[in-house]
């Protein structure tokens, strides 16, 4: 029997998406999409049973006979080898605390014990599909950030995320690392935009959309956007660098800004002797989906099993 489908599935912080993918060809099967909002403050059995329904819901789509599996694209901290959640203090799926997701998963669905049920952080998955189908495909090593809630990324090389080694940075991330008076997360995201317009205009606003909209017209907007792009630049170019990547691709809600801040941002890598191409997602949402979906390829699994306990 040829399995050659596997459900990628992208866990958001209030939604679910899955998606029966190909593994031979590497494409979506569009009309098996299903998405679902999530309550992440549930009780467990609750935020289980959802993910549960869409993915019930992909599979009815595909012969069961052709499905490999199931792959996560998960937020952590999670235990991407025995697919067990340990989040917590981050105000969303703490319920699921200590709970083993692929016991509960397949008790759901009712799956049989030669189901596969594969795990990668969300941020790695995402790199992973673009390195796979998207952007960065024609390249052997390629950074992939997602620029959004939080500041995503991934190191990959050869499709396989690297997580450890002198060429990265601890974990392969960059989230955490030192920058101004906190962490980057805190200067690169969505909560650092928008608490930076606060603290110059004193106005609150309810996301990046919103603030893009005001920058033709403020230049108070402007000149922020400006900011980051220079910023970004200064960050990344040395890890850029000392990764000899080939390739930046850029996703998440804050690039569909990047009209505001790409020219400078270019510039500043450039100033920092960094010549790598860049590229924004061509994937956008679909490259966490089929990242994940690609846990279910034989290869790749052997490959990145040495690295899902770092992530």
């Amino acid at each position: 029997m040829n399995k050659n489908i596997a459900i990628g599935t992208d866990i958001g912080g209030s939604h679910i998406s899955c998606v029966a993918v190909d593994l031979v060809s590497g494409k979506i099967i569009r009309d098996s999409l299903t998405e679902r909002s999530v309550d992440n403050q549930a009780q467990a059995s609750e935020i289980i049973g959802t993910w549960a329904d869409a993915l019930s819901a992909s599979l009815a789509k595909v012969p069961s006979g052709d499905v490999k599996g199931i792959g996560f694209a998960m937020p952590g901290p999670f235990d991407y080898v025995k697919g067990i959640s340990y989040i917590k203090g981050v105000a969303k799926y703490e319920n699921l605390y200590g709970v083993n997701v692929t016991e509960a998963i397949a008790e759901n669905l009712g799956l049989h014990n030669d189901f596969l049920i594969r795990f990668m952080n969300d941020a790695s998955a995402f790199a992973v599909g673009e390195a796979w189908a998207g952007s960065a495909s024609g390249f052997n090593r390629s950074l992939s950030i997602t620029l959004g809630t939080g500041f995503g990324s991934a190191f990959i090389s050869k499709r396989i995320p690297i997580v450890d080694g002198p060429q990265v940075p601890r974990l392969g991330c960059i989230y955490h690392l030192p920058y101004k008076e906190g962490i980057a997360d805190d200067y690169f995201s969505t909560r650092g935009l928008l608490s930076r317009y606060k603290k110059v205009t004193g106005k609150e606003l309810s996301g990046v959309k919103e603030l893009a909209s005001l920058a033709p017209t403020d230049k108070a907007v402007m000149d922020l956007f400006i900011d980051f792009g220079v910023r970004a630049g200064e960050f990344l170019a040395p890890w850029l660098i000392k990764f000899n990547a080939e390739i930046l691709v850029i996703g998440g809600n804050i690039s569909n800004a990047y009209n505001l801040f790409g020219e400078v941002f270019e510039d500043s890598l450039k100033k920092e002797n960094c010549f790598c191409e860049v590229a924004l997602s061509n994937l956008k949402e679909d490259a966490a989906l089929l990242g994940s979906a690609y846990l279910l390829d034989d290869n790749f699994w052997k490959s990145v099993q040495h690295a899902l306990p770092l992530m």
